[in-house]
């Protein structure tokens, strides 16, 4: 069936693309229920039980918008943070805040300067506004910021994006490296700082925010869909320099974010205690999945996000089979999409009972690749 005919032509150049394909769409597709949601780099320990008493009170509000300059939100955040409220920018998690950026800066054929087999979604942004992207590769499994730092000067990049902690991977760098990295940088490329895991983090490796607070080219984004558990909720924030955060306030969907998700994370950010709880739950799983791949002979990574990347001693085919194979009794994990990264499978952290699943299943899997 044929589309509207006065699309644009880089919207009809675009392939329909899902940056990830989700457990829900796989268990359609392969008649198959998934019973360990593993794969995802959600947290199975979920928000804290006084983010859901918060929600239940407030949930006769959902009839109401939010309030569209998240007021109370962005002023939360800055008080958790040492900064003015203007130095704040939410929406709707680090994926939605990443197209506005995306939007804000690229025009079509600019260089975007990224890694090669880093977040997906990011790459979907940017070929949505028709950037180019420049891939650095991995070296020794995580971000290789001479690489990048050389691409973004040869390409002039007005974008150039970091993981740190990275996704794929679960690799990081310490946090004088990535200051001196941002640094670094032409004033003309502006640096996202994706930190969405920087909670789970060792001591060390995420800056501080005075450290970076003052460089108009570097924004730094956050998320409540990790350590804090609400990936369904959508709420994400840049920190940044005035001009920078209200930039946001000329292309953004001011009424984008849901009333309800600014109760949860208000709540959750209110909670510190929780927050180290599940910190030490999330650390725990992480052991325990290494240990389980070390117990059949696989080599997990080292890693500082709610999940481990496992070496599985072959090449991406081998993974697949693996991934595909964990499927077949309901333990959704993934992988990296891009060689040689995609010699790795990729398990999230969750509770005993889905971490038991995959220890069940992995040898059964292992002995059928093989």
């Amino acid at each position: 069936m044929s589309g509207f005919s006065r699309f644009t032509p880089l919207v009809n150049g675009l392939p329909t693309t899902i940056p990830f394909v989700g457990p829900e769409a796989i268990e359609r597709q392969r008649g198959l229920a998934v019973r360990a949601r593993i794969g995802a780099n959600e947290s199975g320990f979920g928000p804290a039980p006084t983010v859901l008493a918060a929600i239940a009170r407030k949930a006769g509000e959902t009839w109401m918008y939010n309030d569209p300059e998240s007021y109370e939100l962005r002023e939360a955040l800055a008080l958790h943070h040492g900064v003015s409220r203007d130095n704040i920018a939410v929406g709707g998690g680090i994926d939605g805040l990443l197209g506005e950026i995306v939007r804000m800066v690229i025009e079509p054929g600019a260089a975007v300067v990224t890694s090669l087999g880093g977040y997906p979604t990011f790459n979907y942004h940017v070929n949505g506004y028709g950037g180019r992207l420049v891939t650095v590769p991995y070296a020794n499994d995580r971000e290789d910021l001479d690489g990048l730092l050389e691409a973004a000067r040869r390409e002039d990049a007005p974008l150039v994006y970091l993981a740190n902690p990275d996704n794929p991977m679960g690799s990081w760098w310490d946090a004088d490296s990535v200051t001196a990295f941002a640094r670094a940088l032409p004033d003309r490329s502006l640096l996202i700082l994706d930190e969405a895991y920087c909670e789970t983090a060792p001591a060390g490796s995420t800056p501080s925010i005075d450290a970076l607070i003052g460089l108009p080219n570097v924004l730094r984004m956050r998320t409540f869909s990790k350590a804090y558990g609400l990936a369904g909720a959508r709420v994400g924030y840049a920190i940044a320099t005035l001009g920078n955060a209200q930039a946001f306030d000329k292309i953004r969907n001011h009424f984008g974010m849901a009333r309800i998700s600014t109760v949860a994370a208000l709540a959750a950010l209110e909670d510190q205690a929780y927050l180290k709880d599940v910190v030490g739950r999330i650390a725990a799983a992480r052991d325990r999945i290494s240990d389980i791949a070390r117990k059949n002979g696989l080599t997990p990574l080292p890693s500082a996000t709610n999940f481990v990347a496992i070496d599985a001693g072959g090449d991406g085919t081998h993974a697949r089979a693996i991934v595909d194979g964990l499927m077949e009794h309901g333990v959704f994990i993934r992988m990296p999409g891009v060689a040689p990264l995609n010699r790795c499978i990729r398990v999230s952290v969750g509770p005993s009972a889905e971490l038991d699943l995959f220890e069940e299943a992995l040898p059964k899997v292992l002995r059928a690749a093989r």
